[in-house]
């Protein structure tokens, strides 16, 4: 198929999610921009990855079926209740999101040779940030940052975008942290993208596409996020 490609003359325009090829991929672009990202995760679609070779265009994609995790459907293992009840992290609130973002881009994973955060996507990423859309949950241990998520919050949803640990369990009680505010602020679903092994130990599954955009519209019908997250930076203990 022949992939759109997105200029800056109109950043707000993404073709139907639904014409993507088999993988998802549904778009191309040169750059990322922050009014494109809010346009692109209202329609169901994300960045993700640079094309390897030149002229190393950013692909958006729309993947079909899509990840989900519903609140109500979270899974705490042993382990994870265990980190809980003794309290081993310190949990923050958009206190570190730089710095989430840049061992989320740095840290090693055995699937993935390279990363897909580009140093452009840290600082538009980041630009979300300071204005109220992008988020991020931190694990310490005293004064180390030892797990952490960050994504985007809009309408109802929490669109993940990725998280790490140094520490066994660290990620996971973010996680609980997330559906303990999405719990709480009634959140629809937590936009997990696309399937892995380790979702799957969360709850989360995958959804066709089709009821993916049909219940995010639904739970979009108001663009700001229905949290309050300066009250739970403020609260976070």
């Amino acid at each position: 198929m022949a992939w759109a490609f997105l200029d800056d003359l109109n950043p707000e325009f993404f073709p139907d999610p639904n014409t993507s090829d088999p993988t998802g991929l549904l778009a191309l672009s040169a750059d990322l921009g922050a009014e494109r990202l809010i346009a692109a995760y209202l329609r169901g679609i994300f960045p993700w990855m640079k094309m390897d070779q030149p002229p190393n265009l950013w692909c958006w994609y729309s993947p079909d079926p899509r990840m989900v995790l519903y609140p109500e459907e979270f899974k705490v293992s042993r382990s994870l209740k265990q980190a809980l009840k003794n309290e081993l992290f310190s949990i923050r609130i958009d206190q570190n999101f730089a710095q989430v973002m840049r061992n989320c881009a740095s840290i090693s994973r055995s699937n993935q040779p390279t990363s897909w955060i580009e140093p452009d996507m840290e600082k538009e990423y980041f630009e979300l940030h300071q204005r109220g859309i992008a988020h991020s949950i931190e694990a310490f241990q005293g004064d180390n940052l030892v797990g952490g998520l960050y994504g985007i919050a809009l309408g109802k949803i929490f669109f993940g975008e990725s998280m790490f640990h140094k520490v066994s369990e660290a990620s996971k009680v973010c996680m609980a942290k997330l559906i303990e505010i999405a719990r709480t602020e009634g959140l629809h679903f937590i936009d997990c993208q696309v399937p892995n092994s380790f979702l799957y130990t969360l709850g989360a599954r995958a959804i066709p596409r089709k009821r993916f955009l049909l219940e995010l519209k639904g739970a979009l019908q108001n663009d700001n996020s229905v949290v309050d997250w300066s009250s739970w930076k403020q609260n976070i203990g």
